[in-house]
């Protein structure tokens, strides 16, 4: 792509899974109004993720990135907010200690509102209606008047992104995060969990050492990482008149940035060579993913790297495998090839829970934790066979005790699905689950380093 870029340069291009808004004028009003805003993210905090990442491509840190499938208007609440941000923190520090790496945590947070969809209608008793596409454009209520695309509803969306960002930075570095505070990170209803006892024990032995620090006549108030943390935000940019709206110059380097997350991605359905959304993120400075299913040839994805990472900078882009468990082994080696043969540099993340969905016999979409279990020791079988290192984790999850993906720690069945599945789309590893793949990711992490035992805790990476 030799042509000129400029935020509106998507505009001239094919663009999927664009919902179809009856009112172009309207639509057009709320972008402009959006352009006005305050952005939500600062370029300084893009690039300091970005060299987070390039530790990830060299193999030095592990991205841990997670979040709400879509997020919920109705669910913006201050205590849905934390319970999510307790437990990232406690699979960052299960990996950090366990797994001695140092950790880079991206929620999909603050911005996570807009779905694909594979169909642009569903049908419900012989009704059929335009498909729930988010909160950002349209209601899960299934009626003709909810399933209308309100470019208002983009507004709503800002206004819940600045005020989760507020509260996101505050527990971040508000004390929150003060390692000192490992056991207060428990949430109530994982204390009785079968890996309770596991997370206890790890953070008996993170106080043993905090204490060991103190008596050795170290100041620990004097040491910032471990009072605070550093957090990031991300989300699939689908929307990309709003993306536009927040696309701004920053005034120290003159570069492009999207200021509506740190870290955005390309989905699976949007990464045509010659459409918008690639258009879109080759001008952006932000580090960005670009997720890659069974359908994507090394060719190709040679080329998209080429476009949107033409500069080859470490940290720039993070290639976000969805397979399904049993697709892992036919396709993630071809394109591992392909990028060390023509010697990019990328973080390679995997998203075990795309490929692995599946309708129960009850009616529900749900995943089979033992299929997402089995494909994340894939993803790092392959990488430990190609001699390349498995960079981070990409999943769906919540802090609230939901009963939405099959399998885990208690065993949830089908019959149990009922319970408390409140996902908008799609299913959610609950916190316990969470914590689950956080201790099994910390044993592989182990064994990609050679399997040495952990060293004191690696506290200036968490």
């Amino acid at each position: 792509m030799t042509e000129r870029w400029s935020p509106e340069s998507w505009r001239s291009k094919p663009v999927q899974q664009v919902p179809e808004y009856p009112d172009p004028k309207a639509l057009a009003e709320v972008e402009a109004q959006l352009a006005t805003f305050p952005p939500l993210v600062f370029a300084g905090e893009a690039r300091n993720l970005k060299k987070s990442l390039a530790r990830v491509a060299a193999g030095e840190a592990f991205l841990l990135q997670g979040g709400d499938c879509a997020e919920s208007f109705a669910e913006h609440g201050a205590n849905n907010i934390r319970d999510f941000f307790r437990v990232l923190l406690q699979m960052a520090v299960v990996m950090t200690y366990a797994g001695a790496v140092p950790v880079v945590k991206v929620g999909r947070i603050a911005g996570q509102f807009a779905k694909p969809r594979s169909s642009p209608t569903e049908k419900i008793n012989g009704v059929e209606l335009p498909s729930y596409r988010g909160d950002i454009v349209n209601d899960t209520a299934f009626t003709p008047e909810a399933r209308i695309p309100n470019p208002q509803r983009q507004l709503d969306a800002y206004r819940q992104s600045a005020a989760t960002l507020n509260l996101l930075r505050a527990f971040a570095t508000g004390g929150f995060a003060n390692l000192g505070s490992v056991h207060q990170w428990m949430l109530g209803f994982v204390k009785d969990s079968p890996q309770s006892r596991r997370y206890k024990e790890l953070a008996d032995r993170i106080s043993e050492a905090l204490n060991f620090m103190r008596a050795c006549g170290l100041d620990l108030e004097s040491h910032p990482e471990l009072r605070a943390t550093d957090f990031y935000t991300s989300h699939e940019a689908l929307l990309l008149g709003y993306e536009q709206a927040f696309t701004r110059v920053d005034s120290t380097t003159g570069d492009w940035y999207a200021t509506s997350g740190h870290f955005i991605w390309i989905g699976d359905r949007t990464r045509q060579l010659d459409h918008g959304h690639v258009e879109y993120f080759r001008g952006i400075k932000n580090p960005i993913g670009l997720k890659c299913g069974p359908s994507l040839k090394p060719d190709e994805l040679l080329k998209l790297i080429d476009i949107l990472n033409p500069d080859n900078e470490p940290g720039r882009l993070t290639l976000i495998s969805r397979f399904g468990a049993d697709k892992v082994g036919d396709h993630l080696p071809h394109l591992i090839r392909a990028v060390q043969r023509e010697g990019r540099k990328v973080v390679w993340s995997c998203d075990p829970m795309h490929g692995n969905t599946i309708t129960s016999t009850s009616g529900y979409k749900t995943r089979p934790f033992d299929r997402i279990i089995s494909e994340v020791r894939a993803f790092f079988a392959v990488h430990a066979a190609e001699g390349t290192h498995a960079g981070g984790i990409h999943l769906e999850m919540t802090g609230k005790d939901v009963t939405e993906c099959i399998g885990g720690a208690r065993a949830i069945t089908d019959e149990d699905l009922n319970d408390r599945y409140h996902t908008v789309c799609d299913p959610r590893l609950n916190a316990e689950q969470s914590i689950d793949m956080a201790f099994l990711i910390a044993e592989l992490l182990k064994q990609q380093r050679g399997g040495k035992s952990a060293p004191m805790p690696a506290v200036a990476g968490f």
